[in-house]
């Protein structure tokens, strides 16, 4: 399950963090964001070499503002701390594994 994310433990869990880590900016009145969920779960059944995050956009404008999301669902790659790509809006799940594939 991905891991919750906020500001207390967002720099910890992601810009700190080894490897490839995709965040999930979400609210939870998002209807693409809900159809994100299951994409979500099977990407991390699939990819057990990355890690996976959820943040709550209403619980944690601070973090989302300071990573320049303004819209969900917005799924944002990171390796090694450093953003590499980003998708905004609800994603096949083939977009998805093509841009962990480039960032591995």
């Amino acid at each position: 399950m991905a891991e919750k994310l906020s500001k207390d433990n967002f720099r910890e869990q992601v810009t700190e963090a080894s490897g490839v880590v995709v965040v999930d900016f979400f609210s939870d009145s998002c209807i693409p964001c809900k159809k994100m969920s299951p994409v979500i779960a099977q990407l991390e059944e699939e990819n057990t070499d990355v890690k996976f995050g959820k943040l709550n956009v209403n619980f944690d404008t601070e973090t989302a503002e300071k990573f320049g999301v303004s819209s969900v669902p917005t799924l944002v790659f990171f390796k090694n701390g450093k953003e590499e790509a980003r998708l905004t809006g609800a994603q096949k799940i083939t977009a998805i594994t093509e841009i962990i594939n480039q960032i591995k």
